[in-house]
């Protein structure tokens, strides 16, 4: 007998996999455990192929059926439930599921679940001269008594028709197979039959619909579908995804103008007769040539006659060099028709607001410190704050142009890359920590450094005001406030010499608020005035700092793992050790304070092998496919899937709503928002309300599908939200910060779209 877990609690994957690993032994402690739990004995629980009796068969070529005879007192989950082929040949498309009970399970949430019997089917294409097809189909499911068998792994070989029998059904399918579509008059046919009315014997579903793609241009593929006379394709069940090896996405512009009919299933659709021609346009992450696979999907219908089940067909494309900048037409653009005016006030604003970011806080907070401390003239107040601003605007204007020189040569990077390299988080950890370090009074920069300027903290000079606009920009550069994105949009897409223009701006609007101190006295005699508090209150703001650097930790601990935060670890107490050298040895010998500096460095060389460490997602997902765990993608707390192009594109095939989330763990703005709306139980009421997917992509570490998808849209960073309505349609882009009014009307308004 298979093992199987003595209490519905060893359902969890964990628990799966080491049942697969010891089945034996967990067997038999289940079977001694069980009389003290639910007083169970072996022999209650049948077989798992008596429980649930699985067979396959192919009524058609294009079509698989599995059937599950459950025997009573047992039920399959839903979505537990998958096939995959096996072998080549056989190209599937998503399986079909009929509806299930539905009800709150204990463990699992919200599920679907089957008894008596279970029917699905695997519609796809078969290669000619293809006569079987192997299947690893996985299911799972209990017994009323409060067991459940783990998750169950069955090859099953299925014999496919002649080839002459392609596209048709052999006997009355069910409604996720052959529909009869419109008010027109239908007959669903065995390979044998005769047709009634006007049409005719149906051709084979390769016949019906020839799919052909051409380059048209580096950067633009042109899908023709060739449609048989009698025969009509649906616009809003088609789909296009491809697979590439350097991240390329491809998004559909305007289709040719189509017909409308009355479909009794799917209610008004647009559809082709004869010939349609889609333009698809190449969003890059690299310039070089390489081959592409597309995969198209679609439905279609013999017009009086039967409807095929959704049909995919796989091209491999050529795709030559070309530009990596996102093409305008590929997707609605988030900064819409901003001008130049537009932007630089966008820009002016967005930095304004930047100032009261979570991530911006801490440094801002030594700054204040520092003014209120001058105690000095008032032009003395105005050269702070222009060397305040000095640092801020050409920081924000490097940072700028490096972005663009780096896109100009064909690295496809957005707004917050630099938090994407575990090297550059590990530093700015370790400069947080020793700016803490110094507010704690354990070393004082400045007074040793041949007059380079005196410490942040207190009267600084101009390379101390310019230093803090430089970390300020540093920090706040991940961050992306209201007004920003649009503005960065616009930037990405001008000229060089106008998109500095709008980092300048950019860099205004986040020191605009030290510089109205510097130049209006009124301002600046409202700061307290300098005293015995001021040394209390420096120490104070030490901990902001070590905040900070406990949450780049945490950010690298998501990059690169445990390892990455033991070598940043071991690198702030060697740094610790070389700053508080250097203030023992101030007013000693000059080697001595040369020896305290090289080991402060040597801290530092732990940035090196932190960047060279593996991604952490790659880690784990290497590790539990050397441990053969299961790999199908499950709902994380939140209730979202992990985006994917694919994924993304099978919804929208579906006609589901769909909620997109771009986010990163470096993002506070993405944060603040998932804590506020996205983690509350009025957004997963919306979310089941509309029928909606949530699908999550995380930005922490570089992704090329998702940086293609952000160019697509125009987006430059994260945060980034998109609502996809039912039954196709271009999504609304909402907002960076979130309101539950916001998301919750975009999800009502999706689902009511037509």
């Amino acid at each position: 007998m298979p093992a199987f877990s003595f209490a519905h609690a060893c359902n969890t994957p964990f628990v799966a996999r080491l049942l697969r690993r010891a089945a034996a032994p967990l067997a038999a402690m289940a079977l001694v455990l069980a009389p003290a739990v639910h007083a169970i004995d072996q022999a209650d629980l049948l077989p798992i192929d008596e429980a649930f009796a699985l067979t396959a068969s192919a009524p058609a070529r294009d079509t698989i059926t599995l059937r599950w005879a459950i025997a009573d007192g047992y039920y399959l989950y839903r979505h537990r439930t998958s096939v995959e082929v096996v072998d080549a040949g056989f190209s599937a498309a998503p399986l079909v599921l009929p509806n299930g009970d539905k009800h709150t399970d204990e463990f699992f949430g919200e599920v679907e679940t089957y008894r008596g019997q279970l029917e699905a089917t695997l519609p796809g294409e078969a290669n000619a001269g293809l006569s079987t097809v192997r299947l690893r189909v996985k299911y799972q499911g209990c017994a009323d008594l409060g067991i459940c068998y783990p998750p169950h792994t069955k090859e099953v070989t299925v014999s496919l028709p002649a080839a002459t029998d392609a596209g048709l059904l052999s006997a009355a399918p069910s409604a996720e197979g052959l529909l009869s579509s419109g008010p027109r008059t239908s007959s669903l046919l065995g390979p044998n039959t005769s047709a009634t009315g006007e049409a005719g014997l149906p051709l084979p579903d390769t016949e019906a619909y020839r799919v052909e793609a051409v380059m048209d241009g580096a950067n633009r593929i042109v899908v023709r579908f060739s449609i048989a006379p009698g025969y009509y394709l649906y616009r809003d069940k088609t789909t296009f995804a491809a697979e590439s090896t350097q991240g390329t996405v491809l998004r559909p512009g305007a289709w040719p103008e189509a017909q409308t009919i009355s479909d009794q299933y799917f209610g008004e659709q647009a559809v082709y007769f004869d010939e349609a021609l889609v333009p698809l346009e190449v969003v890059r992450i690299a310039p070089g040539a390489e081959n592409l696979s597309l995969r198209i999907g679609f439905m279609g219908c013999q017009d009086k006659g039967v409807c095929y089940p959704p049909l995919t067909r796989t091209l491999q494309i050529a795709l030559p060099a070309g530009d990596v900048a996102a093409p305008a037409a590929a997707a609605p653009s988030v900064q819409g028709g901003m001008g130049l005016f537009g932007a630089l006030l966008a820009a002016l604003l967005g930095g304004l607001i930047l100032n009261l970011m979570p991530c911006v806080l801490p440094i801002l907070s030594l700054k204040a410190l520092g003014i209120a401390g001058s105690g000095e003239s008032q032009s003395k107040a105005r050269s702070h704050a222009l060397w305040y601003t000095a640092g801020v605007v050409l920081s924000f204007a490097a940072l700028g142009g490096g972005v663009l020189a780096l896109r100009e040569a064909g690295l496809a990077l957005g707004w917050g890359f630099q938090l994407q390299q575990p090297a550059v988080v590990a530093g700015l950890a370790l400069l947080m920590f020793a700016v803490g370090l110094s507010l704690s009074g354990v070393f004082n920069i400045g007074g040793g450094l041949a007059g380079a300027g005196q410490a942040l903290t207190q009267k600084s000079g101009p390379a101390g005001d310019f230093f803090t606009g430089v970390l300020a920009v540093v920090v706040a550069a991940p961050c992306t406030a209201p007004f920003m994105g649009a503005a960065m949009a616009y930037a990405f897409a001008a000229s060089p010499v106008v998109a500095i223009g709008v980092f300048v701006a950019l860099g205004v609007g986040l020191a605009l608020p030290f510089l109205a101190i510097g130049f209006v006295p009124g301002l600046a005699q409202r700061l307290p005035k300098p005293g015995a508090w001021m040394d209390t209150l420096k120490q104070v703001l030490a901990f902001p700092m070590y905040l900070t650097a406990v949450w780049l930790v945490w950010v690298l601990a998501k990059q690169r793992g445990a390892d990455a935060v033991g070598w940043v670890l071991g690198g702030a107490v060697v740094l610790a050790l070389g700053l508080w050298a250097w203030e023992a040895a101030r007013f000693r010998s000059a080697a001595l304070r040369a020896f305290a500096i090289a080991i402060a460095v040597a801290g530092l060389a732990v940035l090196w092998p932190v960047q060279q460490l593996p991604s952490a997602r790659a880690a784990a997902a290497a590790q539990a496919s050397a441990n053969g765990s299961e790999t199908a993608v499950t709902e994380a707390a939140d209730g979202s899937l992990p985006y994917s192009a694919a994924r993304l594109a099978e919804l929208r095939a579906e006609g589901r709503v769909v909620f997109v989330n771009m986010t990163a763990d470096w993002c506070v703005s993405c944060k603040a928002n998932e804590k506020a709306v996205l983690a509350t139980d009025g957004f997963k009421t919306a979310l089941s309300e509309a029928n909606a997917v949530y699908l999550k992509g995380d930005w922490t570490d570089v992704d090329p599908e998702i940086t293609a998808y952000l160019q697509g849209y125009g987006a430059v960073g994260v945060p980034f939200y998109a609502v996809y309505p039912a039954g196709g349609g271009d999504p609304e882009i909402l907002p960076n910060l979130l309101t539950s009014g916001i998301t919750n009307s975009a999800l009502a308004k999706a689902a009511a779209k037509p």
